[in-house]
């Protein structure tokens, strides 16, 4: 069977629909089914006799087992009453449990004669015990001793989880963090901004950030049997997933498409990733938490004595937006800069500082030698430290005995998407630069799945080398001027004939059938680059899953054809000069993405 197609919701029944789909096709589901207490859905009767209810369960846990690849992923959300049940016959359909979390949240239903529910069992299972996705570091939270005491020693990755039982967050802070198997997050309750307001039944973004970030990775497909809010697909977009919903309701699917279009892959979640900022310590009011005068409305800092400690340090991060604290810290402590320096060196193979951010294997080894030697702040801090180092000069001692060089010809294959890949992935967080792009794992990694989405095959060294390259290029263009630019025919890709162009190197400009300019660039053959970039249905699915064009059928080409010995500079220039025509940002390939 074919792939599934993904980065949708299909409006129909799940178990027929999952049967539809090739054996072995998904790496992680999340279910939040109904739960048979009598909710008011859309087109569903959330009240099933209870055989009925658990045929019914085994059904479509039968079809999400049959889905997921061996090395898969299923967590099912589900309450009290067929928690039990529903747990015997995932595993009984072959799952493994890993965790069972409760998610433990305030606003629940008040009762008058039993207590109050304010909790969800969130079941962890995995198909093969052995071998299964769980990254750890994506879901790291600070420790006691770096909250609460300041303890050099502490590592500055955080810890990972312990077991606990609480009673109320707001009176046991320490005891009482994100990475538990207690989960406090408060329910997206009806005034909330999180809440879309056409579905009853909304998870928390930042509850499905966390399972996403840990039981899967970037690019990999992850599914919701019962798509509802389309909050699953929704964090699941911003974190770089591929995605795919099923709902039988087509008002929710139309309206959860409709929450999808306007989500950007990289779009900070919604809702906060602590749980102090919803449910503040006895004593903190709301305009404490968020740093503003109760009677005036204005900002102020949050005061030093409010609260704990651990407390002081949440809020004030939180509330202030402030820069990591390793900056400071690394420039009042000038030993820390030595031990960064250090790592450095034990780890930089003689290389360049570009290389050893570029290159995952020297920056992970790198990274751990911070880690080991418990640095403040994490990878990202360490990265961006080492960029001020060599800005102010002091790594002018550690000699670059080793020299990266990619040739221009042999970069042709992918040099384009790395632009591309830059764009995209620079305008998720208010237009970053490359620098930071790479200082930054996590975007480093999204920068490398959308690379490969338009020139697949290659490793991330050549595709991050490549966008320094065009960025350093890029600077030699600026300072030169080309006076005059000779376009051959506009020309429609539908009626495109690339054999005129074999071998033949030249600048090539893309646009809308409105004459929006889309792209600018030049190569060493220009057939080739059409054929791969253009006509290949890789590349014309990821255009069209970047909502850059409608038909890509309809686009408009023009091209100035070089000699084949014309210098690079000339090609530069020429590039940069219809960049420059255009009025857009001045870079070698110029691609430009609709806000």
């Amino acid at each position: 069977m074919k792939p599934p197609v993904t980065n949708r919701i299909v409006n129909g029944d799940c178990i027929s629909g999952m049967a539809a789909l090739p054996a072995g096709s998904v790496d992680l589901a999340f279910a939040d089914p109904p739960f048979n207490i009598g909710y008011s859905y859309d087109v569903y009767r959330d009240r099933r006799k209870v055989d009925d209810y658990l045929d019914w369960s085994r059904a479509w846990i039968g079809g999400v087992k049959r889905v997921l690849k061996s090395d898969g992923t299923f967590w099912l959300a589900i309450g009290d009453e067929y928690a039990a049940e529903l747990k015997l016959i995932a595993q009984s359909e072959g799952f493994h449990c890993r965790s069972w979390v409760i998610w433990y949240y305030t606003f629940g239903v008040n009762c008058k004669f039993k207590f109050s529910r304010s909790h969800v069992h969130l079941f962890h299972f995995v198909v093969d015990p052995e071998k299964y996705t769980f990254n750890t570091e994506a879901i790291r939270v600070p420790s006691a001793r770096q909250l609460v005491y300041a303890d050099t020693r502490a590592n500055p990755s955080g810890r990972l989880p312990d077991d606990t039982w609480i009673l109320r967050p707001q009176d046991c802070v320490d005891g009482f963090t994100p990475d538990e198997d207690t989960w406090y997050f408060p329910r997206v309750a009806g005034t909330f901004k999180e809440r879309e307001g056409f579905h009853g039944c909304q998870m928390p973004e930042q509850l499905l950030g966390r399972i996403i970030r840990s039981c899967s990775n970037s690019q990999e497909l992850v599914l919701d049997p019962f798509s509802g809010s389309a909050t699953t697909l929704a964090v699941a977009k911003k974190l770089g997933r591929n995605y795919l919903g099923f709902e039988l309701s087509e008002d929710y699917a139309t309206r959860g498409l409709q929450r999808l279009s306007k989500i950007v892959t990289g779009d900070a979640l919604e809702g906060a990733p602590e749980p102090l900022v919803s449910a503040p310590p006895t004593g903190t009011t709301k305009a404490a938490v968020k740093g503003k005068s109760a009677k005036t409305g204005k900002n102020h800092p949050v005061p030093e004595t409010s609260g704990t400690p651990a407390q002081q340090l949440q809020i004030q991060a939180i509330s202030r937006e402030q820069t990591s604290p390793s900056v400071t810290t690394f420039q009042r402590d000038p030993s820390l800069t030595s031990l960064l320096l250090a790592a450095y060196k034990k780890t930089y193979d003689g290389y360049s500082l570009d290389r050893v951010i570029a290159d995952r294997k020297i920056n992970s080894n790198f990274l751990d030698a911070c880690r080991e030697a418990q640095l403040p702040g994490g990878p990202a801090d360490w990265n961006r430290w080492m960029f001020r180092l060599r800005k102010s000069g002091k790594l002018a001692h550690i000699p670059t005995l080793n020299r990266t060089q990619f040739d221009w010809r042999e970069c042709d294959g992918f040099i384009d998407a790395a632009e591309i890949a830059w764009r995209l992935t620079a305008k998720t967080r208010d237009h970053l630069s490359l620098d930071e792009v790479l200082c930054n794992p996590e975007l480093a990694e999204l920068f490398d799945s959308n690379a490969r989405r338009f020139a697949p095959h290659h490793d991330s060294l050549q595709y991050r080398w490549a966008a320094l390259m065009l960025r350093k290029r890029a600077k030699a263009a600026r300072e030169q001027q080309l006076a005059h630019l000779d376009f051959d025919k506009e020309v429609k890709l539908r009626s495109l004939d690339v054999e005129q162009y074999a071998g033949v190197p030249g600048i090539y400009l893309l646009e809308t059938a409105k004459r929006q300019p889309l792209f600018v660039g030049w190569t060493f053959d220009l057939k080739q680059r059409f054929q791969r970039s253009l006509l290949d249905q890789q590349a014309r699915a990821a255009w069209e899953h970047e909502s850059l064009v409608g038909n890509l059928d309809d686009l408009r080409l023009r091209t100035i054809r070089l000699q084949p010995n014309a210098p690079r500079l000339e090609r530069d220039l020429v590039a940069h000069q219809i960049q420059k025509a255009l009025q857009k940002r001045s870079f070698l390939n110029a691609i430009v993405f609709p806000a």
